[in-house]
């Protein structure tokens, strides 16, 4: 990951939170302490869903009024970020009619944001897995970090920010690489420890097979290793950590046993049926995590192969 991508992602200068106006309450006050922390400049935005810009006339008939729910929609935003203003932290309401989440990819490249902030929640069995289909096309499709806010998250207390944890769940591949390095260096930026945990099958599975468990395990031998070069690249303090069992089960525990500020991911490419069938890890997260969840989408084997292209004809 390049020194300019670090330094904008660990410590972005636009933030673009975005928002259905039903979830302000939840997402506006982590916005507001990333803005206050970063220097960021937050753009808010909300997208008007064509179904909500028909009205009815004064007999009942419905008509097409999208100036009206557009102004209804703005005049949300403005009383929130006159109030953001109130706290030093620069924002601004930006209103949209269409799909929410081409809306919101639209914003993050004309304004050149260095973060996303969303907000996630489940409706119904099904979607317990889910984060429902806006956040899951966005969080698939850019690549800046996308912070999502479960409906179980919470604002830390302020006594607790002395003594702040990131804790970063990593499969240890090398596409996840550049989700620790982002891990460590917003760990410095927030002045926190890091702790880099990866999470093995359960020991009586690895014993059948004759594998090393736990500390003995490749993974620790790994972690420690990413451990090292994360720490000299970012000057944080640094806690590798291998643990046994479900992942999304574990990664939870860890999180809120650490009463983590921040979880980081890598967030995978999966096809679209993959992602409505399968018992994804990161949507368990990301549903029932008690702070923010930031995720980096992986690269792509075509996407890292142009890239060195690019850099060899750079050299």
């Amino acid at each position: 990951m390049a020194k300019i991508e670090q330094d904008r992602w660990s410590r972005p200068g636009i933030i673009l939170v975005a928002s259905d106006l039903s979830d302000l309450d939840g997402l506006m006050p982590h916005a507001l302490q990333q803005g206050a922390e970063t220097g960021a400049r937050l753009i808010l935005l909300h997208a008007v869903p064509t179904s909500e810009a028909v009205a009815s006339d004064a007999s009942g008939m419905p008509y097409y009024d999208p100036a009206g729910a557009l102004d209804t929609a703005a005049r949300a935003l403005e009383s929130i970020c006159e109030a953001a203003r109130k706290r030093h932290v620069v924002c601004e309401g930006l209103v949209r009619e269409g799909n929410a989440a081409q809306q919101i990819l639209a914003a993050a490249r004309q304004f050149h944001v260095d973060r996303i902030i969303l907000g996630t929640r489940s409706r119904g069995k099904i979607s317990k897995l889910l984060i429902g289909s806006v956040a899951e096309q966005v969080l698939r499709s850019v690549n800046i970090p996308v912070i999502t806010v479960g409906p179980e998250a919470h604002l830390e207390v302020e006594s607790t920010q002395s003594e702040r944890t990131v804790l970063h769940a990593t499969t240890l591949r090398e596409t996840s690489r550049p989700s620790a390095a982002l891990a460590g260096h917003v760990a410095a930026t927030l002045n926190a420890r890091l702790v880099l945990l990866h999470v093995l099958p359960p020991v009586a599975e690895m014993q059948r097979k004759g594998i090393p468990t736990g500390l003995e395990s490749a993974a620790m031998h790994e972690l420690s290793t990413l451990a090292a070069a994360t720490s000299r690249d970012c000057n944080v303090m640094i806690e590798p950590h291998v643990v046994h069992g479900n992942p999304s089960i574990e990664i939870l525990a860890e999180a809120s046993g650490r009463k983590a500020s921040l979880i980081v991911l890598g967030a995978t490419h999966r096809s679209a049926f993959d992602n409505l069938t399968r018992d994804r890890t990161v949507y368990k997260v990301l549903a029932h995590a008690r702070c923010p969840v930031m995720t980096l989408r992986e690269p792509l084997a075509e996407e890292e192969e142009h890239a060195t292209d690019r850099a060899a004809i750079h050299a």
